[in-house]
C-alpha cells in the first residue's frame, strides 16, 4: 500500500524524517524514498533505495551524512519509485504519492499525447503514478487547484505529499480511504500517516484531515487550504490488518478495534451455539493474535501462542517477488512449541483470508506438528472482490480470492451472481461456502467475522467506512 512521512522544524530534522518514514515499512516493500530541502544551499537533495530484500532503515543510514535541512518528506513505497523532484510553472518541488490510478491509460492518452508531453515509462513500460498525478496538478495555476484537479479526475484513490520551498502540503484523498494526520512540537510540525511515528519522535497530535482537506505545514504551524468534504470511505482493513497496533484512525486505536472485533466473534458463535471444543485460542501471527486475544477473553478459553515467526532474518514473507520463495519463507519461519500443539485441539483466529495459500501450509504444519484438530476463524467477512482503490488484495482477476474461484468451483458462473448469499453463513450457499474451503485447506470448522460484526468493532459512523472488498458496494 504505501505510507509517507513529513516534517519542517526550525531546527535541522533530516533524523524526524528518517526514523519517521521507517516507522511505516509495515506498509510496504518495494522502496523507500528521501527528499530534504537545505534553505541554506537553495536545494533539494533525494535519495530511493529499493528495499525488498534490505530495510529502509538499513539502506538509509549511510545517507544521513549527506542530507541537512529544515524540511523534507519520505515514503515507503509499494509500488513506484519516489519522492519525485518536479519542475514546472508552478515551481520546483517534491511530490509523493499513495494510492491507485485506475484510470492512468486514459488520463495519458487524453491529456498528454496529443500536447507533446512525454513521460519516463518504467521497465514495464508503465508510467509512474506520482509523476502522472504530478503533471495533472501542473495543469492548473497553483498546487492546490492542481490537487483538488488531480483527485477529481483520478478514478481510484490519490494521498499527496508536496515538499515546496516554503512549506510541506499533504492533500488527504478524497473520499478519506487513507488517513493523514498532522503532529505540533514547540519547533515544528509533522504530517504522517501512523500516528504513533510522531509520538515516539516527541510531537503530539495536533489535527486530523478531513476528506480532500489539503493542509500547508510551516515550522510555526499549519493551516487549512481547502476545506474538507463531507462524504468519507476511510479503508476498514486499516484497523484490521494494515495499520500498527499503537495507531489511532478517526479516533478508534488499531489495537483495541482488534481486541473488540474478536470479543463480537466470539459473543455471535457463543450465541448460536458454534463455540467447539478446543484446548487453545490462538492467532495467526502477527497482525491475527489480537483478534484472537480478544476471542479468548470472550469465549473463556485459554490463550496460546502454538507457534511463533521466526523474523531477525525475514521480517516480512511477502517480499521475495516468487510465489515459491514466498511460501518456502513463510514456511521456514513458522516455529512450533510442540507442547502446545502435540494432541491439541486448536482454534486459530487470522486477520483475513484472501488467496489461502500460505494458510494451507500452516494448517499442514499444525497437522505435521501433531494437532488434533486445527479450527479456523477470519476476524473480517470473505473477501469477494479485489480493492481497487488501494494496493490491498489487488489481483488480476477476482477469481484468484479464494472466496470467489471456490464459489466458481462449486457453481459456476452462475455462483458468481449470489455472492451476498455466498457470504453470509446463515444461508444454505454460505454454509456450503465454507464446507467447501474447510476441506480445501484443511480446516475442523471455519467461520468469518460478519460485516456487521466488523462494523460494530470499528465503532464510527459505518457510512464513511469503505467495505467494497466485502460487498461490492463503494
Amino acid at each position: 500500500m504505501g505510507g509517507f512521512f513529513g516534517a519542517i522544524s526550525k531546527q535541522d530534522c533530516v533524523l524526524d524524517i528518517f526514523f519517521g518514514v521507517d516507522y511505516h515499512s509495515h506498509l510496504g516493500t518495494r522502496r523507500g524514498g528521501m527528499a530534504i530541502y537545505d534553505e541554506a544551499s537553495g536545494g533539494f537533495q533525494r535519495q530511493i533505495h529499493n528495499i525488498e530484500n534490505t530495510p529502509f532503515r538499513t539502506k538509509f543510514e549511510g545517507d544521513l551524512s549527506d542530507f541537512r535541512g529544515h524540511s523534507g518528506i519520505g515514503c515507503i513505497s509499494d509500488m513506484d519509485p519516489q519522492p519525485l523532484l518536479v519542475r514546472s510553472h508552478l515551481g520546483l518541488y517534491a511530490i509523493t504519492t499513495v494510492g491507485i490510478i485506475n484510470n492512468s491509460e486514459e488520463l495519458i492518452q487524453r491529456y498528454f499525447s496529443d500536447h507533446g508531453h512525454q513521460f519516463m515509462a518504467m521497465s514495464s513500460g508503465k508510467v509512474n503514478a506520482t509523476e502522472l498525478a504530478a503533471a495533472l496538478i501542473n495543469q492548473k495555476d497553483s498546487l492546490v487547484e492542481g490537487i483538488r484537479y488531480a483527485q477529481e479526475i483520478i478514478q481510484g484513490s490519490s494521498t499527496i505529499l508536496l515538499l515546496t520551498q516554503d512549506g510541506i502540503i499533504a492533500a488527504r484523498d478524497k473520499l478519506g480511504r487513507l488517513p493523514v494526520l498532522v503532529g505540533q512540537n514547540d519547533q515544528g510540525c509533522c504530517v504522517s500517516f501512523e500516528s504513533f511515528a510522531y509520538q515516539k519522535l516527541g510531537y503530539h497530535t495536533a489535527y486530523e484531515l478531513g476528506p480532500g482537506e489539503i493542509v500547508r505545514l510551516t515550522a510555526e504551524g499549519y493551516e487549512s487550504l481547502s476545506p474538507a468534504g463531507e462524504e468519507m470511505r476511510i479503508c476498514a482493513f486499516l484497523w484490521t490488518y494494515y495499520g500498527y497496533p499503537n495507531s489511532n484512525y478517526e479516533g478508534v486505536n488499531v489495537e483495541v478495534m482488534r481486541y473488540r472485533n474478536g470479543e463480537i466473534m466470539a459473543r455471535d458463535e457463543v450465541a448460536q451455539g458454534r463455540l467447539p471444543k478446543v484446548d487453545f485460542v490462538a492467532g495467526v501471527p502477527d497482525s491475527g493474535v489480537p483478534h484472537a486475544i480478544g476471542f479468548a477473553n470472550r469465549s473463556g478459553k485459554p490463550f496460546a501462542r502454538p507457534f511463533v515467526k521466526y523474523t531477525p532474518t525475514w521480517p516480512r514473507s511477502f517480499m521475495p517477488v516468487n510465489q515459491d520463495v514466498r511460501n518456502q519463507v513463510a514456511k521456514m519461519k513458522q516455529i512450533p512449541v510442540p507442547e502446545l500443539i502435540e494432541g491439541k485441539k486448536l482454534l486459530f483466529v487470522d486477520d483475513s483470508i484472501v488467496r489461502g495459500t500460505q494458510l494451507r501450509e500452516t494448517v499442514e504444519f499444525l497437522y505435521e506438528s501433531g494437532a488434533a484438530e486445527v479450527h479456523m476463524r477470519s476476524a473480517c467477512p470473505p473477501i469477494m472482490y479485489g480493492c481497487k482503490y488501494l494496493n490491498f488484495s489487488r489481483s488480476n482477476n477476482d477469481l484468484e480470492l479464494l472466496s470467489r474461484r471456490t464459489i466458481q468451483e462449486l457453481e459456476g458462473d452462475e455462483g458468481q451472481q449470489h455472492l451476498e448469499e455466498y457470504a453470509d453463513a446463515s444461508t444454505e450457499r454460505g454454509q456450503c461456502l465454507l464446507k467447501s474451503i474447510c476441506q480445501k485447506l484443511g480446516f475442523d470448522s471455519l467461520g468469518y467475522q460478519s460485516i456487521h460484526g466488523l462494523l460494530e468493532a470499528i465503532g464510527i459512523d459505518q457510512s464513511k467506512i469503505c467495505t467494497y472488498c466485502w460487498t461490492g458496494k463503494e
